[in-house]
């Protein structure tokens, strides 16, 4: 594919753009680590929201998406979709609970919550654990996204690919850290939708979508692949695509991003807010703008893609020098690209720069948050300068581009493949990050043995139990052995709760008065306080426990994302009234939403 002129203009004034603000925010960036790693504490929510959109509409998001419509229809997309349940919770329980906790890093959060040894070992081997091997089998799966981008639209070398994709991200995120990060985000994430829904409208002006009569004439021929919900006469189909996910996946896996109470880069730019406020403000935007809004012109080029390119064979037919180690359906999506006219060019490019961008650059700082605040500075230089930390900071953000880009050229060779690991590595262990806010009886060991138990379980379903040997009828291979991660770590950490020793009452008096969780889940724990005249929750002394308008919030929310979700696909699909019944139930959602959120007590 040729770029002109200006297209290349387009694009260098991007790159200028980015450094430029990486540049001014590098002024205060190197100050100390709070700047650092969370932008001074002062962020406003409408930015951190954009921030947390941006970081999460990756350059492998379209790529995934695609795999997944082309594989099983757009009905698959419940696999994400339910992690909505994961964000509402997020949003109205735990944000002003992690703004409380006023820590650094959710990893931090190990030594205030737990105490002694146990709660130390927890803190640094998660900060090594996630902060490399999760970070970077993401930031790879990221970086293969370009690798394919690169090799179908423009025939490059996958070396070449990583090289220039990583050097700017890098160098903008070394030099401003956080705050740099996320203004760059919030230019990033207006070129990134620009550049999809222009795709989008590209891709239904091929002549193939044309001459089948457009959007209907592709709706009619691709049948069930285009439905929303998947066919409820089947329970081979929606038992795994909506069930399941619905039911379990969002509460018991652990996956970056959805974390289950929040946690990883979401936590930490919830830590980055004026107050408790702005952080439910900034998750909030993120869910209603990640969910409802962004899906669509992916889901439409991939829509697209089904007709132009059947199967794998037709993508190869037009695009023969593809290395057939990438060539899955992911691929579909830059290949759906280099359909696009000379002028808009630069401008698509440009938004799938900024989409690897934004999310490497959270990435190496979130990483580096974990690397430095929680290895380097609590094990190895206690006693470390802010200065040293900042430039720790600097080193560890090249390291982890550097790991990344390894893993993306040796050892993946489609999205799906790394978005299934990461789901069943953390599978069974979403429970205990919901819990340990609320039941005091969660120690340290009950996460220890957790994180020990889930990697070992998904070891052995992952290298020696193949898929087809424990599928049923009803599920299929991956989905039973999510179902065996899940019940088998649930049990091991729960009898490990219950036959070790709790916490230090101190730990746990400390932490429920720095936090005030409230609930049954604390009751030993705040009468045992009355009676030795230690009152610990002065704050909430005498009123009522919020959590039951908590949960309606959360159903609420959810209604209204999701009437949002698909009314806006049923205006695509050319559906007007129901989308409008749709926006109507989302409207009066929106309205008891701000309602009640008005009852809480927010800071």
């Amino acid at each position: 594919m040729i770029l002109n002129n200006i297209d290349w203009i387009i694009i260098a004034v991007f790159f200028v753009i980015v450094l430029s603000i990486g540049w001014v925010a590098s002024r205060t960036a190197g100050k100390n680590t709070s700047e650092f790693f969370l932008g001074g504490r002062g962020m406003p929510w409408w930015l951190l929201g954009v921030s947390m959109v941006a970081c999460t509409f990756s350059a492998d998001t379209p790529n995934l998406v695609t795999g997944m419509v082309r594989e099983n229809g757009v009905a698959k997309n419940w696999a994400w979709w339910a992690f909505l349940i994961t964000g509402m919770v997020t949003v109205f329980i735990y944000a002003k609970l992690w703004r409380r906790s006023n820590v650094v890093t959710d990893l931090e959060f190990y030594e205030k919550r737990y105490g002694g040894k146990p709660a130390a070992f927890l803190r640094g081997f998660r900060s090594i654990y996630l902060g490399l091997f999760f970070n970077v089998l993401i930031m790879g799966s990221v970086t293969l996204a370009a690798i394919k981008i690169g090799a179908v639209m423009f025939g490059l070398d996958p070396w070449i690919t990583v090289v220039i994709a990583s050097a700017t991200v890098v160098l903008y995120a070394g030099l401003g850290g956080l705050k740099g990060v996320i203004w760059a985000d919030f230019f990033q994430y207006s070129i990134a939708m620009a550049g999809a829904v222009y795709a989008a409208i590209v891709a239904m002006r091929q002549p193939e979508i044309l001459a089948i009569g457009g959007m209907q004439g592709m709706l009619s021929q691709l049948g069930d692949s285009v439905k929303f919900i998947p066919d409820f006469s089947d329970p081979s189909i929606y038992v795994p695509l909506l069930i399941i996910p619905i039911a379990v996946q969002w509460w018991s896996v652990w996956y970056p991003g959805a974390e289950p109470g929040g946690g990883g880069y979401i936590a930490q730019r919830m830590l980055a807010a004026k107050d408790e406020k702005n952080a439910i403000g900034a998750t909030l935007f993120f869910n209603f703008a990640h969910y409802a809004l962004r899906p669509w012109p992916w889901i439409i080029v991939a829509l697209a893609s089904m007709i132009i390119y059947p199967d794998l064979a037709s993508i190869k037919a037009e695009f023969p020098n593809i290395d057939p180690t990438y060539l899955k359906d992911d691929i579909a999506y830059p290949v759906m690209l280099s359909k696009l006219n000379p002028g808009w060019l630069g401008l698509v490019v440009a938004s799938l720069i900024a989409a690897y961008m934004s999310t490497i650059g959270t990435h190496l700082n979130w990483g580096s948050s974990y690397i430095v605040n929680d290895f380097y500075k609590r094990f190895a230089r206690p006693n470390a300068s802010e200065k040293e930390l900042v430039l720790m900071a600097r080193i560890s953000t090249l390291v982890l581009m550097i790991l990344a880009a390894v893993v993306a050229l040796f050892f993946l060779n489609n999205a799906t493949q790394a978005f299934n690991i990461l789901i069943l590595s953390g599978a069974g262990s979403g429970a205990i990050y919901l819990l340990r806010w609320f039941w005091w009886r969660i120690n340290a060991w009950t996460e220890i043995v957790a994180m020990i138990g889930a990697t070992i379980v998904a070891v052995v379903l992952v290298f020696f139990v193949d898929d087809e040997s424990i599928a049923t009828k009803v599920l299929d291979g991956f989905t039973m052995k999510l179902l065996y991660a899940v019940t088998i770590t649930s049990i091991i950490w729960i009898i490990t709760t219950l036959v070790t020793k709790p916490e230090n009452k101190q730990v746990l008096r400390d932490f429920y008065r720095l936090t005030n969780p409230g609930g049954p889940g604390w009751k030993k724990v705040v009468s045992e306080a009355v009676k030795d005249g230690d009152i610990i929750n002065e704050k909430e002394l005498g009123k009522p426990w919020e959590m039951p308008t908590q949960i309606l919030l959360v159903f609420i929310g959810c209604i209204v994302i999701y009437s949002s979700l698909f009314a806006i696909g049923n205006f695509v699909y050319g559906e007007t009234l129901y989308g409008f019944i749709l926006l109507t139930i989302a409207g009066i959602g929106t309205y008891f939403l701000f309602k009640l959120f008005n009852k809480l007590r927010v800071n």
